[in-house]
């Protein structure tokens, strides 16, 4: 820091927190103080701690250094006011830790030959009090002034050495002595200095890198958010988010003082910049979650048009020391957020305010809740983009729903409980709509992954290593899908490998290109086929298959196909009762293979989660009594159990919980010999993502495997094996502006590749004719269908020369994509290629 001084040509004043651990120890003698004696040992455990660390870890003389500090920590157990626990004594103890750590700090850095100066905070910070303040918040939650004038600057100018080191969390109380800031106290009294003073900056040094797009330690796939303005950073902080105090944004923010929070174990990271300057991006930045959340209904008739009805009532909050965050109504009721963070919440506190409350209205109390917050300038415009999010909470119980006036967060009050879990799921929603625009470098860095776990460098692509072969097959024409064997051949080696599992099927539908299909059946798997059409298109390309090598799991299939795939001999799967009903002559002397729903769905996006009430497929688990005496009655006999609720799935243990389901099932049918538990594998769409956990997995089935050993294990991956295989070439078409967009238009659209259309689904898009150039502004890159919601990707930063006739590669699209292709607009279906070495 003396270095920067100098370089800078500035004064440092470094703000500290007390030793750690200090200030709980602290509040404990307050709480305390009616036992003389205890009150005395704690204080005197307090004294020892800190000699012994300016001894043993500093090296220093404890007497010379701390004596006169140490004197003054005893007294305080002999202060008259220590017996009634006044709350002037109450912050004369709680400051002690922050008095402590700053002489330590002075007399350490001193003795490594540095000119350092101690500043008393209290010299320079002075309490102020405010409108409806109590006794309690005067002393132990103090507001400063921080509104500085050229006498006071030059005053810090003229103060000794270029750096200082001064306490946080500690003032001059209004009528003298001390008082205490409360919570987050160092970062506000940082802020007041800076604001104070004029700073060139306020750094906020702590445990993470900056503030970030949610909670890392729950989502780590959240980004830092490298730059923020003040209302975003208040926002952000405000509803939840712990790195940053929310009392210290305002003061810098009504100085012009930018706030620069840096990471201690990181310091070359950029971490967060919170300034005026900061360019004004639309979008969601950050969701956060607090929980711990109280609501108060009040509903009564008489509230409806009667003048002065909230006054009433919220004057009764008043009374009984509790502040309202969040308010929703309607003409008979009106709903209100406590949160417990910002209000002394109490079951004693509560029942005397519901007693009150019922003598005009009908209480009701809903506890213990978590308030889920979108922050981001344009809220209101976003809602449209918004709809998978509403889909989400759609599925929940949300209590209260508020928007804010400011247009900056929109705020779902949820039971505690689904917080956790839903905060991933957001997240990756709102950055695959486009709602949180990850793309824009200006706002977000690098995820929490990422920082915390660098990987390893990845080799590049197949497409780029061979990226003049891959120009080659687009000279031929576009759009054309290119696939790469080796890649096919690498990915299911590495299933292979996974010695849990018994047998491996292919789900045709992800790509039944023949090469693909003879490639796969080289490696020894075998094949899920969902129509009579996939039946024959494989056993015209693989003859000689063996029919105990398909699977049929169909849905809401026709007679027919059912009488021909039975005519094969290839096992076939039943996932309602109606063909067992309807057709029994069909199945009898027959194996067949139940497909159960174990109740729940998971999955990328709503529409490929499988499992769960809305979906149509699988038996629910409560007719699978009903389904067993059916197939008895027919004269068939259920051979295996299958499952499949959802694709790009990412958690391991999700397998895990589908064979133990089905296991639990099978015991009760008696004749299962197999259990199939899908296929739903995670691919890594984008290249900073991390791949798939294979090793997760196979540990996963492992586990369960070993629980029910009796169980043959089948899995029936179909994405996992041939995305990352393929790719679709394009050739630009025109490059618009359209009022500041630019677009990128290229010869195939949603007619060529329908998954970003209808899952809102992420692909790399990469210029390979530019490969080496650097990325240009954002754009869309859309296709020439005639519909709007023909976007193949938004915010790519392709090169800013990206012109006419260039090759657009669109990455990991051998899955789900020439398969759905369509000739909407009449428009050719793309060709198909593939490279085998």
């Amino acid at each position: 820091m003396k270095r920067r001084a100098s370089e800078e040509g500035a004064k440092v004043l470094v703000v500290v927190s007390a030793v750690s651990g200090v200030t709980n120890e602290l509040q404990a003698v307050c709480d305390g103080h009616a036992d003389a004696a205890a009150t005395r040992a704690r204080l005197d455990a307090l004294a020892q701690r800190h000699r012994a660390f300016c001894a043993d870890e500093l090296g220093l003389d404890p007497d010379a250094v701390l004596g006169e500090r140490l004197a003054a920590l005893r007294a305080l157990a002999d202060d008259p006011r220590r017996a009634a626990g006044e709350l002037a004594w109450q912050a004369e103890v709680l400051a002690q830790g922050e008095l402590l750590s700053s002489t330590l700090g002075v007399a350490y850095l001193r003795s490594q030959g540095l000119d350092v100066g101690w500043t008393d905070s209290r010299d320079w910070l002075q309490a102020r009090g405010l409108p409806n303040q109590n006794a309690w918040s005067r002393h132990l939650s103090a507001s400063c002034d921080y509104e500085g004038d050229a006498a006071q600057r030059a005053r810090f100018a003229a103060a000794g050495p270029a750096l200082r080191i001064a306490q946080g969390f500690i003032a001059r109380a209004e009528g003298g002595g001390t008082a205490i800031l409360g919570r987050g106290g160092s970062d506000t009294s940082a802020a007041y200095f800076g604001a104070l003073l004029g700073a060139r900056r306020v750094e906020i040094w702590t445990d993470v890198p900056g503030m970030f797009s949610a909670n890392p330690r729950q989502v780590p796939d959240a980004r830092l958010l490298t730059r923020l303005d003040y209302a975003e950073a208040q926002e952000i902080a405000t509803t939840g988010a712990k790195v940053l105090h929310p009392r210290c944004i305002h003061p810098c923010r009504e100085a012009r003082v930018p706030l620069w929070i840096r990471d201690t174990t990181r310091p070359d990271m950029p971490g967060t910049v919170i300034d005026s300057s900061a360019t004004t991006i639309p979008g969601v930045k950050a969701i956060s979650s607090r929980r711990g959340i109280v609501l108060v209904s009040m509903e009564t008739i008489g509230m409806w048009q009667q003048v002065g009805f909230l006054s009433d009532v919220f004057e009764r909050f008043k009374a009984h020391g509790l502040s309202v965050d969040l308010i929703g109504s309607s003409e008979a009721n009106v709903t209100v957020s406590l949160d417990p963070s910002d209000n002394l919440v109490s079951t004693n506190v509560l029942d005397a305010l519901c007693a009150d409350l019922a003598q005009v209205c009908k209480v009701k109390v809903i506890a213990p809740c978590a308030a889920i917050t979108l922050v981001g300038r344009g809220m209101r415009s976003l809602l449209h983009k918004l709809s998978d999010v509403w889909a989400e909470f759609g599925r929940e119980r949300v209590h209260l729903i508020s928007q804010s006036s400011n247009d900056l967060n929109l705020t779902f009050v949820v039971d505690e409980g689904l917080a956790e879990g839903m905060l991933p799921r957001l997240h990756a929603l709102l950055a695959q709509s486009g709602a949180m625009p990850v793309t824009e470098a200006a706002v977000f860095g690098p995820s929490w992954r990422h920082i915390d776990h660098p990987a390893a460098e990845r080799p590049a692509p197949w497409w780029l290593r061979q990226r003049e072969r891959v120009l080659q097959a687009a000279a031929a024409g576009t759009p054309r899908y290119l696939y790469h064997l080796p890649t096919v051949r690498e990915r299911a080696r590495d299933l292979a490998e996974v010695p849990a599992i018994d047998r491996r099927f292919f789900a045709l539908k992800a790509n039944p290109h023949p090469a693909v299909l003879r490639t796969l059946e080289a490696e020894g798997f075998g094949f899920e086929c969902v129509s009579l059409g996939e039946i024959e298109h494989l056993f015209g390309v693989l003859p000689a298959l063996a029919p105990d090598r398909v699977l049929f799991t169909p849905s809401f299939a026709p007679r027919r196909e059912f009488e021909a795939a039975l005519a094969r001999g290839v096992h076939v799967t039943l996932d309602s009762l109606a063909p067992l009903q309807q057709w029994p002559e069909l199945f009898a002397g027959r194996e067949i293979v139940l497909r159960v729903d174990p109740g729940f769905g998971q999955g990328h996006h709503e529409k490929v989660r499988t499992g769960g009430k809305d979906a149509k497929f699988g038996l629910a688990l409560e007719s699978v009594g009903e389904f067993t005496a059916a197939a008895r009655a027919a004269g068939a006999r259920i051979a295996g159990l299958h499952a499949h609720i959802g694709s790009g799935i990412h958690d391991a243990q999700h397998w895990h919980t589908v064979y133990a389901s089905l296991a639990a099932v099978a015991e009760g049918i008696g004749t299962v010999g197999f259990i199939d538990v899908g296929g739903g594998l995670g691919v890594a769409y984008d290249p900073e993502a991390e791949p798939f956990d294979l090793e997760a997995y196979a540990a996963a089935l492992a586990e369960v495997k070993a629980a029910y050993p009796q169980y043959a294990l089948w899995v029936e991956p179909g994405r996992y094996l041939v995305a990352e295989a393929g790719a679709l070439l394009l050739h630009v078409t025109q490059v618009v502006r359209k009022q500041g967009q630019r677009r990128v238009g290229a010869d195939g659209g949603m007619n060529a590749l329908m998954r970003p259309a209808l899952y809102g689904a992420w692909h790399e898009i990469t210029n390979l004719t530019r490969a080496g150039d650097p990325p240009g502004e954002p754009c869309e890159v859309v296709g020439p269908v005639c519909e709007s919601s023909d976007v193949l990707g938004r915010q790519r930063r392709l090169p800013d020369a990206t012109a006419e006739g260039d090759v657009i590669l669109v990455g990991h699209a051998g899955a789900y994509g020439a398969v759905m292709a369509n000739r909407y607009n009449l428009r050719e279906l793309p060709q198909e290629d593939v490279l085998d070495d």
